[in-house]
C-alpha cells in the first residue's frame, strides 16, 4: 500500500533530527490522519542539530522526542521503555530504523575502530532496536483489526541506501565508505 493509504496510530523513527528522519517526522505530521503518537529519537534532543524537531514541538502534542544512542543497548532500553510508558497497554505499529553513520574514508584510510563503530550503528542498532521493540510490535499485530502484513499493522523498517547495493558501486571514484558500504 502507499503511504498515501498508511494508516498508523503509532510510529518511531530514529535519527528524526535531521535528513531523511525528520522528513519522515514532517510527513507523518502532515497526514490527513496523523498517528497519535510519533516517537522520534535522536542522539542529542537539546542540541543545535535537533533544532528543528524540537520546532515542531509546540503545535504538535503527539509528537514526542526521545533521547536515544543507537550503539547503546541501556540508552535502547530506556528508550522502549518510555515508548510503552506513553503508549499505556497499546502497541507499537511501526519502527522506521533510519539513524546511521558514515565516515567517508578510502579502503586505503578504513580502520578496525570505523569498521566496529559503523558496524554497531548501522547493523547491530537496528537488530537491537527490533529486539528491544518487539514485545510492543506484537502487541500492536495482535490488536490490529487487519491480519495482513502491512505497515498499518506492525512493521519494522530498517533504511539502506544504493551505497549498500552489491551489484552497482555507484559513487566508488568520489568515495568509497568502505565501513558504510559493508554494514548496508
Amino acid at each position: 500500500s502507499s503511504m498515501a493509504e498508511l494508516s498508523v496510530r503509532s510510529v518511531l523513527v530514529t535519527g528524526a533530527n535531521r535528513g531523511l528522519g525528520l522528513g519522515f517526522v514532517q510527513h507523518f505530521l502532515r497526514m490527513p490522519k496523523p498517528p497519535q503518537w510519533i516517537f522520534a529519537t535522536c542522539r542529542d534532543p537539546k542540541g543545535q542539530r535537533a533544532q528543528d524537531l524540537q520546532n515542531l514541538v509546540p503545535k504538535h502534542p503527539n509528537l514526542i522526542i526521545i533521547t536515544l544512542e543507537i550503539a547503546n543497548p541501556a540508552s535502547i532500553k530506556a528508550a522502549a521503555a518510555k515508548v510503552e510508558e506513553h503508549l499505556g497497554g497499546s502497541g507499537l505499529n511501526l519502527l522506521i530504523n533510519n539513524a546511521g553513520m558514515v565516515k567517508p574514508k578510502t579502503l586505503e584510510e578504513e580502520t578496525l575502530e570505523d569498521l566496529t563503530e559503523t558496524y554497531t550503528t548501522n547493523t547491530v542498532g537496528p537488530l537491537l532496536m527490533g529486539q528491544a521493540f518487539l514485545p510492543l510490535l506484537k502487541k500492536a499485530a495482535q490488536g490490529s483489526p487487519c491480519s495482513v502484513l502491512s505497515c498499518s499493522n506492525a512493521a519494522v523498517v530498517n533504511m539502506s541506501s544504493i551505497a549498500g547495493c552489491i551489484t552497482s558501486l555507484i559513487g566508488w571514484e568520489s568515495v568509497q565508505c568502505v565501513s558504510y558500504r559493508c554494514s548496508k
